[in-house]
């Protein structure tokens, strides 16, 4: 079992930044592929970045490549999401989840937060 703690989120102008946090508890931290999705009123769950597992190689969504930074303190059991040059299309609940393997799909993934809202002004 793997329990995820969201926290971050916020109201900020286009242009600006947040970092979101995701702290995690239960087993095995490092052996999960930990990845960031987000969802907008109406619309699908969509994927935004991810870890492979236990290492350092990283998926980003080609709308965030160049602006977001995923990361992971293994030693706090947290993964981050630094997100610069924010879009109001960025605007959504951002949720952290957790998966035995990596994947861009959020089916695949077995463990959720509770979402923390990122919202950008025009």
């Amino acid at each position: 079992q793997v329990q995820l703690v969201e926290s971050g989120g916020g109201l900020v102008q286009a242009g600006g930044s947040l970092r979101l946090s995701c702290a995690a508890s239960g087993r095995a931290f490092t052996s999960y592929a930990m990845g960031w999705f987000r969802q907008a009123p109406g619309k699908e769950r969509d994927f935004v970045a991810a870890f492979r597992g236990s290492g350092s190689r990283t998926y980003y969504a080609d709308s965030v490549k160049g602006r977001f930074t995923i990361s992971r303190d293994n030693a706090k059991n947290t993964v981050y999401l630094q997100m610069n040059d924010l879009k109001p299309e960025d605007t959504a609940v951002y949720y952290c989840a957790a998966s035995s393997s990596y994947s861009p799909h959020y089916s695949e993934y077995t463990y959720w937060g509770q979402g923390t809202q990122v919202t950008v002004s025009s």
